[in-house]
């Protein structure tokens, strides 16, 4: 097949052993990679637990990734997270998904527990399990100079070995698989690290199709003020968002109890490109090129990093914040939950931890250490939960909110509520059109027509992650520009509306396996905080709380939208009508 190596690597760990099968046939009709081969992989095994032998965890590239489309170096992460229950993927980018590629595999399939610390290496078509004891207890950084050599790396953090809910997967030292706990998974199954170096090619049924299908790609993005504009992500990454945020009055700023941070501009992308010096990297390729690396090497953090450790948690010293960063990649942990957990702690406190106290709790969360740091290292929601006022968890399915108040884009209101990996700005991403402004405006402060709008941008985003692209070009570009490209690549005929009903496939299944996994309409909802509390207002903008009665009747025009039961949960018609009777 073009655009796949149609080979998957099987690891099985209690065993030590790997093996190679062929890619299931008809997987790249249905679900065409990255996230939609780990979903459909996952199938009923969903059912066990995130640290059960048979539960898998999934690494996966998508058809494109290896060729010359834009934005294509990117893969996905799946298993069942450890903070929330639901099913659990994370689109990475780096360089590791077309490491994979051309070391000959689609997709890597891990289950199983080792007895003790393994590292897995692939290349080249093989693959070996060996005993990685000296790498026990090191931190991203150390693992990494430790294995050294060239190609890609995943690696897990001491808060990954420690089972924190939401430890991340660290790429290439600074691209994380970060929400929802998968470096728990790997943690769990006792694999330390994964290095794969491949040299061979991705075969493309038609290469000079696809240059057409690059060069109109790239019309678009050069032509996009978002993308390569003065202000845009390209010259400044996603710290371009605080400002725009900023404005709107919709930053989220202690534990969410206001929406306006009168410091904010300190780490604005402009500051931090001026105070650091900034040059431009990114994945594999992509020619954007949005993450930041300061000229002493500093990373610089993505848009919701910097506003969590800053707004979120009232702290403007930009320092203390780059540091956040570094000990949240180094231990491996997730950014957005960390910090959003430290603002829930502030609140149930009464006092807000100044910088250094901040650095200290994420080492101890990181740890596990006994007091704050092990009860944070369950999340926000259950350690709130154990206070008995888990109202002031700011999150939805167990998954903390990111950086962007759902009383000033309502759009975002519901696609937090009804995502299926909980709080999630990227399932959906309406600050697209309510925010940007693209591809067409919408009004920020109402529900009309943002039902359907949601549930097309949910299949669009599944068959992104799928293909696998990055999101950010599609501020610019279209699925019917990538539909060439998936075309040329594969060879398949396929069309906007094809891809959209495969992501369509892909996202009922998510909710699917949720369901039998207990979650139903009572999971899409919000925190009460903003239906009962209003945001920051000003004299020309004005951040009421959500209407309740407004937002449940979004939410039902959403299920009827997607042909759910009144319930939330898809019946039998529907999963049959999208080829997924299988998993009845």
């Amino acid at each position: 097949m073009y655009g796949y190596t149609s080979k998957t690597l099987r690891v099985d760990l209690r065993l030590k052993k790997t093996e190679i099968i062929s890619t299931p046939t008809g997987l790249n009709k249905k679900f065409m990679g990255g996230r939609g081969f780990g979903v459909a992989l996952l199938g009923k095994r969903i059912l066990n637990e995130f640290d059960s032998p048979d539960m898998p965890l999934i690494f996966s590239s998508g058809p494109l990734v290896g060729t010359a489309a834009p934005t294509s170096g990117r893969s996905s992460v799946i298993s069942r997270s450890p903070l929330t229950g639901t099913v659990m993927d994370c689109s990475v980018g780096g360089k590791f998904g077309t490491a994979l590629k051309k070391a000959g595999f689609d997709c890597i399939e891990i289950v199983g527990i080792a007895d003790s610390g393994v590292t897995l290496t692939i290349e080249n078509g093989r693959a070996t399990v060996e005993d990685a004891e000296r790498l026990t207890g090191k931190n991203v950084e150390e693992v990494r100079k430790l294995i050294g050599g060239k190609g890609s790396d995943a690696v897990i953090g001491i808060a990954g070995e420690k089972g924190v809910k939401f430890a991340s997967i660290v790429f290439d030292g600074h691209y994380l698989a970060g929400r929802g706990g998968l470096g728990a998974v790997m943690g769990a199954k006792r694999i330390k690290a994964i290095k794969v170096k491949g040299d061979g090619a991705v075969p493309v049924y038609d290469r000079e199709e696809l240059q057409k299908a690059r060069e109109e790609i790239m019309r678009l993005l050069r032509a996009s003020q978002a993308v390569f504009g003065e202000l845009g992500l390209s010259e400044f990454g996603t710290s371009a968002f605080v400002d725009l945020i900023h404005s709107r009055r919709m930053e989220p700023t202690d534990n969410f109890r206001a929406t306006f941070y009168d410091f904010a501009s300190s780490y604005s992308g402009y500051r931090l490109k001026n105070r650091y010096k900034t040059k431009k990297t990114g994945c594999a390729g992509c020619p954007v090129l949005c993450k930041k690396v300061g000229e002493r090497g500093e990373i610089i953090p993505e848009y919701e990093t910097v506003s969590h450790f800053g707004a979120l948690n009232g702290n403007n010293d930009v320092e203390s914040i780059i540091e956040a960063n570094r000990l949240c990649n180094d231990f491996g942990m997730d950014t957005i939950s960390t910090a959003s957990t430290l603002s829930c702690y502030a609140e149930l406190e009464g006092a807000v931890p100044g910088p250094d106290e901040m650095l200290a709790l994420i080492k101890k969360i990181a740890m596990r250490e006994k007091g704050p740091g092990e009860a944070l290292a369950e999340g926000s929601y259950r350690y709130a939960q154990l206070q008995g006022r888990q109202q002031l968890s700011m999150s939805v399915k167990g998954l903390e909110l990111p950086a962007y108040d759902p009383r000033g884009a309502y759009g975002m209101a519901l696609a937090y509520a009804t995502s299926n990996r909980g709080g999630c700005h990227l399932r959906a991403y309406p600050i697209s059109h309510e925010i940007l402004r693209k591809p067409v405006a919408t009004d920020r402060f109402s529900f009309e027509g943002k039902a359907r709008i949601i549930k097309i941008a949910e299949d669009m985003n599944a068959v992104v992650d799928s293909i696998t692209a990055c999101k950010f070009v599609f501020f610019a570009a279209s699925l019917e520009e990538y539909a060439k490209a998936v075309s040329a690549v594969t060879g398949m005929d396929h069309d906007a509306q094809s891809l959209l009903k495969t992501g369509e496939r892909i996202y009922v299944l998510e909710r699917h396996l949720n369901s039998l996994n207990g979650f139903d309409i009572n999971d899409d909802d919000l925190p009460e905080r903003f239906f009962a509390e209003e945001g920051s207002s000003s004299p020309n903008i004005q951040v009421k709380p959500l209407d309740r009665e407004e937002f449940l009747a979004a939410r039902n025009n959403y299920y009827r939208a997607r042909g759910y039961g009144q319930n939330g949960v898809p019946d039998s018609d529907l999963l049959v009508s999208l080829g997924l009777g299988e998993y009845l």
